[in-house]
């Protein structure tokens, strides 16, 4: 009885990291860059950058390509420069 429960939990660990690793190369990814400078820029903005992971000028940074993210690119898409892998 303790070896089945015992394989049957190995069984659905592998199966959740197989799955977890066929989601992760499934995922879309956006490249974002950041070509224009915050400076003058409302704060919801900057942190708007922030919150996408733009720190710096030319600073690019991999997002994952969702309705959230889609958003805030939409918000401050005059400050930046956007290709979809």
């Amino acid at each position: 009885m303790q070896e089945q429960l015992l394989i049957k939990e190995e069984l659905l660990l592998t199966k959740y990291l197989m799955d977890k690793d066929l989601n992760k190369n499934l995922m879309v990814k956006i490249k974002v860059t950041q070509i224009k400078s915050g400076i003058g820029s409302t704060k919801r903005q900057k942190r708007t950058l922030e919150a996408l992971g733009i720190r710096k000028m030319h600073n690019t940074v991999e997002v994952v390509d969702n309705p959230q993210v889609k958003g805030m690119i939409a918000k401050v898409r005059h400050l930046l420069r956007v290709e979809e892998k």
